[in-house]
């Protein structure tokens, strides 16, 4: 490997005027233009993969590439770990524009937290005013099309479980206030903030009462003090359920898929940032 390295060097510099020194590289996007590969579920894998013909790789788009190329070393690997894949390539829904995370208000973060507040209500049988989750809680976007179930463990990776508090509306507003320059994802919640102050909280339409108690969904993760949001130290009634974040994901994925709807959302404007710099954005 050496040798090979040096006389790949050695004849790279060959090239070059005498006294000049340097290097080429070329970039190739990993996107399947080579091949026609795409992301494969359980009962396609032929047709978005392609196959092996003894040593020899036929790709999706027909292209053959003999037994010792590296592609087709590469993909005689990725054919043979397919069936031992096959779980977590099964198809549980479509989503027919997708869903994307980050920002202020986000679409994926809406609909998860919208999912994870009657979740929490179902398990628990307590009334759910306010729903909490963290924007690092959610990795990847949603895909259009097809989703995978490894789509959803890839979005909800983490084994964090369904919780449910009790909160005074001051300690509400003291939590969104100290989070005014980036909120959490919220649920059940309008929140209006400028340049990183808190200037009005409605709860299910109402501004939010200061002396009331609501009934919050979060995650063990956040209730210990995880991203520094809030600690369960400072609420009343925790109660940490069995339930994971992705259970609960793929349990709503699954019923929508049954009753033959997609997976769909749309901001609703539960974050307004009236900020000079966002309203020039």
């Amino acid at each position: 490997m050496r040798r090979f390295v040096i006389l790949l060097l050695a004849s790279s510099l060959a090239v070059l005027p005498a006294g000049a020194f340097g290097f080429k590289w070329k970039s190739t996007p990993v996107d399947g233009s080579r091949t026609g590969v795409t992301c494969p579920n359980a009962d396609n894998v032929e047709a978005a993969m392609g196959r092996m013909e003894g040593r020899t790789y036929v790709a999706p788009n027909g292209r053959r590439f003999k037994g010792r190329t590296a592609t087709a070393r590469a993909a005689r690997l990725m054919l043979a770990a397919q069936p031992g894949m096959a779980d977590v390539k099964e198809a549980v829904g479509f989503c027919p524009t997708g869903l994307e995370r980050g920002g202020a208000e986000n679409v994926l973060g809406d609909w998860a937290v919208d999912i994870l507040m009657e979740a929490t209500a179902a398990e628990t049988g307590k009334p759910v005013d306010i729903g909490i989750l963290n924007h690092g809680g959610i990795r990847i976007d949603m895909p259009q099309g097809t989703v995978l179930m490894d789509d959803i463990m890839s979005m909800f990776p983490f084994r964090n479980y369904l919780c449910h508090m009790m909160m005074k509306g001051s300690e509400v507003r003291a939590l969104l206030a100290a989070s005014a320059r980036r909120l959490p994802v919220i649920g059940g919640v309008k929140a209006t903030v400028k340049d990183g102050e808190l200037l009005e909280v409605l709860v299910g339409g109402e501004p939010l009462d200061d002396d009331r108690m609501y009934g919050v969904a979060s995650i063990d993760f956040l209730v210990t003090g995880g991203d520094s949001i809030f600690t369960g130290r400072e609420m009343d009634q925790v109660i940490t359920t069995d339930v994971l974040v992705f259970d609960a994901i793929l349990g709503k994925v699954r019923e929508l898929n049954a009753a033959g709807k997609p997976i769909e959302k749309e901001r609703d404007g539960r974050v307004v940032d009236l900020s000079e710099r966002r309203s020039r954005d």
